[in-house]
C-alpha cells in the first residue's frame, strides 16, 4: 500500500484527485491539506510515499513548503503554474498535472510512480534550485526558526553571511539561517539590489552608508545597521560599479 497526501487550497481540486485515485486501491490518502503550513505538519506526521502538491497557494507556495520539509517525499504537481517551472517538473518531479486534470493524464502520472519511488525523493532538491531561478520565486525567503515559519521580504535583508553549511540572513526582524549556499543567493537575488562584496558576504545596496579604505587595497563598508563588513578587491570593483562611483 502506498500512502499519499493531497495539498491544495482548492477543495474541488482535492476531490478530483480523490475521485481519480478510487481506480487505484493500492494508494491510500492519509491526509488532506489546504495550505503549505498544514502540508509540512502532515508530511512530518505521516511520512507519505508521495504527495500531490499545488504550487500557487496562500501563505507559502508549494516550492517554499518543500524547502522546509526535512525529508522530501516524491512529488506529483497539480498546478496551473507557468511554463518555466514546467520545464523543471519534466526533469525533476515524478510528474506534473495541469488543471483541469484529465483522467488519462492522471493515470499516466500514477504509472510513473514505482520507478521514481525506487529513487527515493526523485530530484526534489534539483527541482527547487531550478524553480528558484524563476523571478516569481526570488522576492522573498521562507525560513524556519524555533519551529516558527517566517516569510522575509528580500528588501528586509541587510546582508547575508556564509556560516558553515548555512547562510546567515541579517534582517530587519533579526538573524535567520537558511540551508543554502552563497552561490545560490548570488545567482537568485536581484543583482541590481544585492552585491557579493566578499566570498563570505552579500549586501543589500540600499543598506550602504559608507565605504572606507582600511589599509592599502583593502576596504570596508558600513551598513545602516551600524555593521562594518570587509570588501575584497573584486567586491570593491563590483560595489563601485553598482553605486556608480
Amino acid at each position: 500500500m502506498m500512502r499519499t497526501i493531497l495539498i491544495d487550497d482548492e477543495s474541488l481540486a482535492r476531490d478530483v484527485v480523490k475521485h481519480y485515485l478510487s481506480s487505484f486501491p493500492d494508494i491510500e490518502v492519509v491526509a488532506e491539506c489546504s495550505d503549505g503550513f498544514e502540508g509540512i505538519k502532515a508530511i512530518t506526521q505521516h511520512q507519505p510515499d508521495f504527495i500531490f502538491l499545488d504550487i500557487q497557494m496562500p501563505k507559502i507556495n508549494g516550492f517554499e513548503m518543500l524547502e522546509l520539509v526535512e525529508k522530501h517525499p516524491a512529488v506529483i504537481f497539480t498546478t496551473a503554474f507557468d511554463e518555466y517551472a514546467i520545464k523543471a517538473f519534466e526533469v525533476n518531479a515524478v510528474d506534473y498535472l495541469l488543471k483541469p486534470i484529465e483522467k488519462s493524464r492522471f493515470d499516466q502520472a500514477i504509472q510513473k510512480l514505482p520507478a521514481r519511488l525506487n529513487n527515493g525523493d526523485g530530484n526534489t532538491q534539483e527541482l527547487l534550485d531550478s524553480a528558484a531561478l524563476n523571478p516569481a520565486q526570488n522576492n522573498r525567503v521562507v525560513v524556519k526558526k524555533n519551529g516558527v515559519i517566517k516569510i522575509i521580504a528580500v528588501t528586509d535583508i541587510h546582508y547575508l553571511e556564509a556560516d558553515d553549511d548555512y547562510v546567515k540572513l541579517s534582517t530587519t526582524e533579526g538573524i535567520f539561517h537558511k540551508n543554502k549556499t552563497m552561490s545560490f543567493f548570488e545567482q537568485t537575488l536581484e543583482s541590481s539590489q544585492f552585491i557579493r562584496i566578499h566570498r563570505s558576504y552579500i549586501i543589500n545596496l540600499a543598506q550602504v552608508t559608507k565605504i572606507e579604505l582600511k589599509e592599502k587595497d583593502s576596504y570596508i563598508v558600513l551598513l545602516k545597521s551600524d555593521i562594518w563588513l570587509p570588501v575584497s578587491k573584486t567586491g570593491y570593483i563590483k560595489l563601485k560599479a553598482a553605486l556608480g562611483l
